[in-house]
């Protein structure tokens, strides 16, 4: 590893899978020896009560990070998985888009605060809120590349392209550096055409950066974060589990310089 990654995972749509990426790439990532630092950036706080902890529970997280009452080091949590620290958010986060009007630079929060500690990380997963907000910008701004989890459905590249704009107008305005790391099919089931035919048309618009890895739906996907557990935790023979540990094995496979 050249040096560190840090990866957005971002959706403006709910209900895509887009936690239960970040959390489980994350996982499999620190499972396969790297050192990973997941940033909740979603006030739902998922991420966090996926990992097994206590959203509520902590004094500390990312919204005292964005207030510039803390840093990183100060708000950063050991979880369930070894090699895997978390920074927690809460309903909290909500308020830091209306506290942060007229403050300078505030775009570029985040991005300043990781440059303190990205020396002590292999990858670091950022899980953006379903929004285009001002959290969502500093995610953007801060990473390297954008990961797109994106559910085999309808709908789905009429998002894409409202995400792929915002993309273009942080490179062009803030981030020359940013690009997009893949899109990841979630929710796919293989008895549906229509599932298929998402994942074709996306294939024929992006080409090289679709993942070949797609998640299938899955029972036990859905119901380990009940239980504060990645899933190669809670169940390691499940297909959601495999496919995680695949699509790890792929992000860890890009070159990068």
């Amino acid at each position: 590893m050249g040096r560190v990654r840090i990866i957005a995972v971002a959706n403006q749509k709910g209900g895509v899978g887009k936690t239960t990426t970040a959390i489980n790439l994350s996982a499999c990532l620190a499972a396969a020896g790297k050192r990973v630092l997941a940033i909740d950036a979603d006030q739902q706080g998922n991420t966090t009560s996926g990992l097994g902890l206590d959203k509520n529970g902590g004094p500390l997280t990312v919204y005292h990070i964005f207030l510039g009452e803390a840093d990183v080091n100060g708000t950063k949590q050991p979880t369930c998985v070894e090699g895997l620290e978390v920074i927690p958010a809460n309903i909290n986060l909500t308020g830091a888009e209306i506290e942060l009007i007229g403050k300078e630079r505030r775009e570029f929060i985040l991005r300043e605060e990781l440059e303190k500690v990205k020396a002590d990380y292999d990858f670091i997963i950022i899980d953006c809120p379903p929004s285009l907000n001002l959290i969502t910008i500093n995610a953007l701004t801060a990473a390297d590349t954008v990961l797109v989890p994106i559910q085999c459905e309808y709908f789905a590249l009429e998002g894409l392209e409202q995400l792929l704009h915002t993309v273009n107008l942080v490179k062009k305005r803030l981030n020359p550096a940013l690009e997009i790391e893949g899109i990841v099919f979630t929710m796919f089931d293989a008895r549906t055409n229509l599932s298929l035919q998402v994942v074709e048309e996306v294939k024929r618009t992006l080409g090289q950066n679709v993942y070949r890895t797609i998640i299938p739906r899955n029972v036990r996907l859905g119901e380990s974060p009940s239980h504060g557990l990645p899933i190669h935790m809670y169940d390691p023979r499940s297909k959601g589990a495999e496919a995680y540990a695949q699509l790890a094995e792929e992000v860890m496979e890009k070159e990068w310089n």
